[in-house]
């Protein structure tokens, strides 16, 4: 099983989901985890992870800059 690390959270699903459209077109898989505890039967828009596996973080740090987020620019690696 590989390892997986948060590439960036996203302040909603939409931008979750974008993100991982992102990363998808550049041929890194990704997932998605709540950033904050809720209760299972809310319906709120919450922040999400963005996880990838360890030895993508830097090509998926690259394609978010390319495709999409220049934030991540400034992100030091973990």
């Amino acid at each position: 099983m590989t390892a997986l690390t948060q590439l960036a959270i996203a302040e909603t699903v939409a931008d979750a989901e974008e993100m991982l459209a992102i990363l998808s077109e550049a041929g890194i898989d990704a997932q998605l985890e709540a950033a904050v505890e809720h209760h299972p039967r809310d319906v709120e828009d919450i922040p999400q992870k963005v996880l990838v596996p360890e030895e993508d973080l830097e090509a998926a740090r690259d394609a978010m800059i390319a495709l999409g987020e220049p934030e991540l620019a400034d992100e030091s690696p973990e």
